[in-house]
């Protein structure tokens, strides 16, 4: 799937951005990942969008982060509501950093817009980013969300037709020990009305 087609209606989401800011409480995930996370360090947020809830939250604890996104509206709101990010205007698929560069990763509410087959390959080098006892959490979809084990195609959000990608979690947890993460957690949220997959994997 091109990434513009996308990248563009996340362009399109981020001119009602603020009707829309107060849809996902993730207050009690971030809670949780903190709580595992050193008092600060290096943050990567993949799909940042305008930064918040993870960006914001991490510098308001005094961590550095980098956030990347393929939308230029969502990180002009970033540079509005969290100017302390650096952004990165880009595709998760495509940007690269030095080895070792990050304590913690994370791609919320993004990594299941791209194709399943290109998931390992993006671990793999979330891997090679992440200092050791390094962690990554993401969401994922699974069955709950669009009716099939595995899935390539596409479902309604706000509107919009969007592009979603999933493995089943057995074949998830595979691909993420494949890619050197020791371990991994799996919970099942509930959040505004969605049910994803949410993964921690430590380095």
């Amino acid at each position: 799937m091109s990434v513009d087609p996308l990248a563009a209606i996340y362009d399109e989401f981020a001119r009602t951005y603020d009707d829309n800011r107060g849809l996902f409480d993730m207050r009690p995930v971030i809670a949780d990942f903190m709580a595992h996370l050193p008092a600060t360090g290096n943050l990567l947020d993949l799909g940042c969008g305008a930064g918040e809830p993870f960006a914001k939250a991490f510098l308001d604890r005094g961590w550095s982060v980098t956030g990347v996104d393929f939308s230029a509206r969502m990180l002009e709101l970033a540079a509005r509501y969290v100017p302390g990010m650096t952004r990165v205007h880009g595709d998760m698929r495509a940007v690269d950093f030095p080895a070792a560069s990050f304590d913690a990763a994370c791609a919320v509410y993004s990594l299941f817009h791209v194709p399943h087959a290109l998931h390992p390959g993006l671990f793999s080098r979330v891997r090679s980013w992440l200092r050791p006892g390094g962690t990554f959490l993401f969401t994922y979809a699974t069955r709950a969300y669009t009716g099939q084990e595995r899935f390539d195609g596409t479902k309604e959000f706000l509107g919009r037709r969007l592009f979603y990608s999933h493995v089943t979690p057995e074949e998830l947890r595979r691909q993420l020990g494949d890619a050197g993460f020791a371990s991994v957690e799996a919970e099942q949220r509930s959040i505004g009305g969605e049910e994803f997959l949410w993964i921690t994997a430590r380095v």
